[in-house]
């Protein structure tokens, strides 16, 4: 593998036990997938040899589909049934114990208020985003592949899929913030469960959405640009 030209998203993608790798090193495959191995490797402070090396002792325990080859229809469903519905579930929990969090511990552990702005602009910006997908670009992109020549008021589909990687970007600098204003989800030890439940729930949240923007950033939107190229 050509870790210079080799992408670390094509990485991620075409060996999908690799993300387990990539998320326990911090290294950022989704929003900024298209970044060689080598240079992601290097913003995350380890070689790309040492990434390799462990990729290969890495149990292979993801049982993915390879996306590449499904139909955009599929990638689709996936995305909604999966990862919509678990983001859905995930901040109505997160909500629910940042606004509780904030309330009792705030006074005492003042960075939770900072959690708590994080996480509302988190919710603000998550669920307009995933209704723009399911009501717009995606319904575009299943008419294009079942061949028909869908009406839309964007022109083309690489504007809303430019906006959507726009909405992605901001995402992931929130995340970024969660992780600095948490120290990285270390508990204080006088954390009751509520906390405990929070920082835990924020960090799956924050594991799936990087799998999520990354099937759509990598996959779904490329492909959905090259569809509509060749109707």
């Amino acid at each position: 593998m050509d870790t210079n030209t080799k992408s670390i998203g094509e990485l991620a993608l075409e060996v999908p036990h690799a993300i387990a790798v990539l998320e326990k090193w911090r290294i950022d495959y989704c929003c900024h997938g298209q970044r060689s191995v080598a240079e992601a490797c290097k913003d995350a402070g380890v070689t790309a040899e040492e990434l390799l090396r462990e990729i290969g002792t890495t149990p292979v325990t993801d049982d993915g589909r390879d996306w590449s080859s499904e139909s955009l229809i599929a990638l689709q469903d996936y995305i909604i049934d999966t990862h919509h519905v678990f983001t859905r579930q995930a901040m109505e929990t997160i909500t629910v114990l940042a606004d509780k969090v904030a309330m009792r511990h705030g006074p005492s552990h003042p960075e939770v208020n900072r959690v708590h702005e994080i996480v509302t602009a988190l919710v603000n910006d998550l669920g307009p985003h995933m209704m723009k997908e399911e009501m717009v670009l995606f319904p575009y992109v299943a008419a294009l592949e079942r061949g028909e020549q869908p009406a839309n008021c964007f022109g083309t589909v690489r504007n809303p899929v430019r906006m959507m990687m726009i909405e992605h970007d901001a995402v992931g600098g929130l995340l970024r913030d969660l992780r600095e204003a948490t120290n990285d989800y270390r508990l204080p030890d006088d954390a009751c469960l509520s906390f405990r439940a929070l920082y835990e729930r924020l960090a799956e949240l924050e594991q799936d959405l990087h799998k999520h923007i990354h099937l759509e950033n990598n996959v779904h939107f490329p492909r959905a640009v090259e569809l509509e190229d060749h109707v």
